[in-house]
């Protein structure tokens, strides 16, 4: 098996932050109708807007799932400004496979949902 495809099923049966957070400064839920995946994000920010902890939880494919999981250890850290700059070409970097345009959409959840907890009046 793959290197990358291991690292995702690892991620699939043990997730990285998954629950809730007790104390959130922002959280957003989103989900792919036509797959049925879903997650929610929630996110506790630092007085400088740095991403001190996040959580998720969800259900869905092994890429969603982990796409979610390999997030939440890369937004650890940083400002929601340098959060933000991320696109849809470092998750699949993230992800370090191909992926078929079904998967696409169950890839790019986890950011699509973090992107939707963040306020437009933060950058405003």
């Amino acid at each position: 098996m793959d290197l990358y495809a291991e690292t995702i099923l690892d991620h699939y049966r043990n997730p990285h932050h998954y629950g809730r957070l007790d104390h959130r400064s922002l959280s957003a839920k989103d989900s792919n109708p036509l797959c049925g995946d879903m997650v929610q994000f929630d996110l506790l920010l630092d007085k400088d807007n740095r991403i001190e902890n996040v959580g998720f939880t969800g259900h869905g494919c092994a890429i969603s799932q982990a796409s979610a999981s390999m997030l939440t250890d890369l937004l650890i850290g940083r400002t929601l400004e340098e959060a933000v700059q991320m696109t849809n070409e470092d998750i699949y970097q993230m992800l370090g496979v191909p992926l078929t345009p079904a998967r696409v959409k169950c890839a790019i959840l986890s950011l699509i949902t973090f992107k939707k907890a963040i306020p437009l009046d933060k950058f405003m």
